[in-house]
C-alpha cells in the first residue's frame, strides 16, 4: 500500500487548482492568459485576488495533502521524499492536463511543509523578504529554490529529502528559465504591475 503513495501523490498533483479556479469564477484558462502559466502569480494578474488566493491554496494544499497522509502511513524517508517528489512532478506535469503544468513554486512549499513545517516557515520567509526588496515573485521563488536544500540538509539530514529537495530545486530553475531571461534582460513583471 505505502508504495502506492508516490501514484496516489503525482495523481492529486496532477489537478490543477488555477483552471479549476478560472472555471468555477467564470475567468479566462490561465493557459490562455497573460504568461500562460497555470499558477497563482499568472491568475491574480488577470483574475484577481480572491482567484490568486484560491490557486494558491490549491497547490499548495495537493502538496500538503499526500505527504500528510503518508506520514500517517510510514515514517520512511525514503517514501516520503518519493512521495512529496511526485505530487511536485504532478504538478510540473499534471495527467489530466496535457502534461503542462505550473512552475511548482507554491506545490514545493507545500510538499516540505507537510514533511516539517519550519522548512516551510523558512520557505515563506524567504520568498516574502525576497519579494518585499524586489517586487519579483519569480526572482523570490528562485531564491527560495536556492536556499531551499541548505534548510532541508539542516532540519532534515537525510540523504532521500536532501536529494529529492536537489531535483525539486533544479526543476523550479529549470521551469524558470524564461523568467530568468526575463530578468537579466530587466523585462520581468513586477508584483503589482
Amino acid at each position: 500500500m505505502i508504495y502506492l503513495l508516490p501514484i496516489l501523490a503525482y495523481l492529486v498533483g496532477s489537478v490543477s487548482s488555477a483552471i479549476l479556479v478560472a472555471r468555477a469564477l467564470g475567468l479566462e484558462d490561465p493557459r490562455n492568459v497573460g504568461s500562460k502559466n497555470p499558477g497563482a502569480t499568472n491568475i491574480l494578474r488577470y483574475g484577481g485576488r480572491l482567484a490568486a488566493v484560491l490557486t494558491l491554496l490549491g497547490d499548495v494544499l495537493k502538496g500538503i495533502v499526500p505527504v500528510t497522509l503518508a506520514h500517517l502511513l510510514t515514517h520512511s524517508p525514503g517514501i516520503l521524499a518519493a512521495t512529496a517528489l511526485a505530487a511536485f512532478i504532478g504538478h510540473l506535469y499534471p495527467l489530466f492536463f496535457g502534461f503542462k503544468g505550473g512552475k511548482g513554486v507554491a506545490t514545493a512549499l507545500g510538499v516540505w511543509t507537510a514533511i516539517n513545517p519550519w522548512i516551510g516557515l523558512l520557505l515563506i520567509l524567504t520568498w516574502a523578504v525576497t519579494a518585499a526588496i524586489t517586487r519579483y515573485s519569480s526572482l523570490s521563488g528562485l531564491v527560495a529554490a536556492a536556499l531551499a536544500p541548505i534548510y532541508v540538509a539542516w532540519l532534515m539530514p537525510s540523504w532521500a529529502y536532501v536529494s529529492v529537495m536537489f531535483i525539486i530545486s533544479g526543476l523550479l530553475f529549470y521551469r524558470h528559465w524564461p523568467n530568468i531571461q526575463r530578468l537579466r534582460a530587466g523585462e520581468e513583471a513586477k508584483i503589482g504591475s
